[in-house]
């Protein structure tokens, strides 16, 4: 059971989560909790202030000690008391000290922001075992460092699988025979102790490695939101829950943009056939979204649409290299040499066009690909996907699609990889148009 940000983010909420597991005991569940609200945007912010030589992160630091101490001495009993200081003042005492360190070097390393952003989650499983023990329910708190290992690459760690697992049933399994095990999100750490995360989103991930090194019966992810909608409900009030989806339409939602699931989630949930359920915490009653390895039936061919702003399309144009051997290789080791990730990639003639979301080194891939080839860079465009099972086999989905979107001018366009997703590059201004005539075209009004 995985509970967010926002379902651990105040007393309440914690202990609102309490009674949601302790309905579920008899299943012995293992708990997975991210850090509280906001928490870990917060401890980035200040380590960029103390790296900026900003003394302004000692205040917020104060801050943030006395948010988790408010909502901490909330959330359990009296006698706990002296436990919840011990675990604050330990904590922040060693962050204070880190972020000290850090506004004397002068400089934020990827090691650094892994070790920084590691305290959200740390203190959030803290709280939410004495919180457990609090209303009654007997829980034992476990690192997730001492059990999820990873390789050294910070800030996006790989697990190693096999010795992850290994430590799960020693550890976690043992514990959860007596307890209910609680562990952070999100961290982990190399073999060698280093503190790693998993990324920015990584507490799913968490859920889904810890679900399959002990083989649960299933993996609940609680949010705020009813389970999987037909799109991103902000955008259009009106989107309808999906009762079930197959593992394949899921992390093509999830890779496009959709939310309420971290992409590389369902992985090992796949590989060990577990199913996924997306839960609400506010309103534990609502069915959610079941997450299962098979094609789901449904009556419609489109499941749902998801989408990402903020895309960059590259554009390379060579009309002596294009058809050369080897010239589509020279063009991906660039990316790969500035670990810089595509989305979607087309090709014409002489032409080659894919988008990207991480920018940060795009000033240095344009200098390298302009050694062989012409470069054009388009910013504020949106990707949007149309997601569903049969899309690739269905007659007249294109036709409904450019019917839908008759107004809008579509940039780029790319089915082939896969036969359950057409995705689509439009200006980021018209994203909010096109997804209602999408969304209105296949579920209505």
């Amino acid at each position: 059971m995985k509970f967010g940000g926002s379902s651990v983010e105040s007393a309440d909420a914690i202990k609102r989560v309490a009674g949601i597991v302790k309905s579920q005991a008899e299943r012995n569940p293992v708990v997975v909790v991210s850090a509280m609200g906001k928490t870990t945007n917060k401890l980035l912010e200040m380590a960029r202030l103390a790296v900026g030589q900003d003394k302004d992160y000692i205040h917020k630091l104060d801050e943030l000690r006395r948010y988790h101490w408010e909502h901490g001495m909330h959330a359990v009993e009296s006698s706990q008391l002296e436990q919840l200081t011990h675990i604050l003042e330990s904590h922040f005492s060693e962050l204070s000290q880190l972020l000290h360190g850090l506004a004397i070097l002068g400089e934020l390393t990827p090691r650094s922001i892994d070790v920084i952003s590691s305290y959200g989650e740390r203190l959030s499983s803290l709280i939410v075992a004495l919180a457990f023990n609090a209303q009654g329910l007997p829980a034992t708190h476990i690192d997730s460092r001492d059990v999820l290992i990873t390789d050294d690459r910070h800030t996006q760690a790989n697990p190693d699988f096999k010795e992850t697992y290994k430590r799960m049933k020693q550890v976690v399994g043992k514990a959860g025979k007596k307890n209910v095990v609680v562990m952070g999100g999100f961290i982990a750490s190399t073999s060698k102790g280093q503190t790693t995360t998993l990324g920015r989103g990584g507490s799913d991930y968490s859920a889904s490695i810890i679900g399959a090194g002990i083989g649960a019966d299933e993996i609940q992810i609680w949010t705020d939101v009813d389970g999987m909608m037909t799109t991103d409900p902000r955008l259009i009030p009106h989107a309808i829950p999906i009762d079930s989806i197959s593992f394949a339409e899921a992390a093509e939602l999830a890779y496009f943009g959709a939310k309420v699931l971290h992409p590389a989630t369902v992985r090992p949930a796949v590989e060990k056939d577990i199913a996924v359920v997306i839960l609400n915490s506010r309103n534990p009653l609502a069915p959610g979204t079941r997450i299962i390895k098979d094609s789901v039936t449904s009556e419609h061919v489109v499941r749902a649409f998801a989408c990402k702003r903020d895309i960059t399309l590259v554009n390379i144009h060579s009309a002596t290299m294009f058809m050369t051997h080897g010239f589509l290789r020279r063009v991906f080791e660039v990316f790969d040499r500035y670990q810089t990730s595509i989305d979607m990639v087309t090709t014409s003639e002489v032409n080659v066009s894919m988008t990207v979301e991480n920018t940060e080194k795009l000033s240095q891939v344009k200098k390298e690909l302009e050694k062989f080839a012409d470069v054009e860079v388009e910013k504020k465009l949106a990707i949007v996907s149309i997601v569903g099972n049969s899309i690739g086999t269905t007659e007249g989905v294109a036709a409904r699609i450019f019917k839908a979107l008759e107004t809008v001018n579509v940039r780029m366009i790319s089915q082939g990889a896969s036969l359950l997703n057409l995705s689509i590059v439009i200006a980021e201004s018209d994203l909010e148009a096109a997804m209602k005539a999408l969304h209105a075209e296949w579920f209505g009004k």
